[in-house]
């Protein structure tokens, strides 16, 4: 699977059921949500700002997508849980299964980020993304055409410590 592939295969209206352990609070949280994944054209604007920000060159930029979510945790039931963020792919010429993923919103930090991709053979897509004070490691891997799995950890700047953990499984809703 490339890139391209993992892209088309994520599109759509998702169903998600995420654990999340806050290992620095001792606490559990159970989320459900909504995630739209939508495709974008590669001379959209919000794509070109974003490469341009990076010092990327609009050109290289392959499937990039606008995710969006919203949902409701059991931690904060009074506060939604939403959010969007435009993403995109910029394969490494060198190696056609890896790249940098340009975020205009981060996972662990709420800034614009740049992490490091790659699909393993399995089709694991694993993405690394250093942030100012922290870093995170995702993985999502499809068990299905309509079913997906992703583990997230948010670790310490340093990369040796454990701050967060989670788990979730993603059902596409089929209209």
């Amino acid at each position: 699977m490339n890139i391209t592939e993992f892209v088309e295969n994520s599109i759509g209206r998702w169903r998600s059921q995420r654990s999340v352990h806050h290992l620095a609070f001792g606490h559990f949280e159970a989320v459900q949500s909504e995630i739209d994944i939508v495709s974008l054209a590669v001379d959209d604007p919000a794509v070109v700002d974003l490469c341009k920000a990076h010092e990327v060159n609009p050109e290289s930029a392959v499937s990039p997508f606008r995710m969006s979510w919203e949902g409701q945790s059991d931690w904060d039931e009074d506060e939604a849980v939403k959010g969007t963020c435009i993403l995109v792919p910029i394969p490494d010429s060198a190696q056609a299964n890896q790249g940098k993923l340009l975020r205009d919103q981060g996972y662990a930090e709420t800034i614009s980020a740049a992490g490091d991709y790659r699909l393993t053979e399995d089709g694991t897509f694993v993405l690394v993304t250093a942030y100012d004070r922290a870093a995170a490691e995702e993985k999502i891997w499809f068990v299905s055409s309509n079913v997906r799995c992703r583990v997230s950890l948010i670790k310490t700047s340093a990369g040796t410590g454990v701050v967060t953990a989670s788990f979730s499984s993603e059902i596409r809703q089929n209209s």
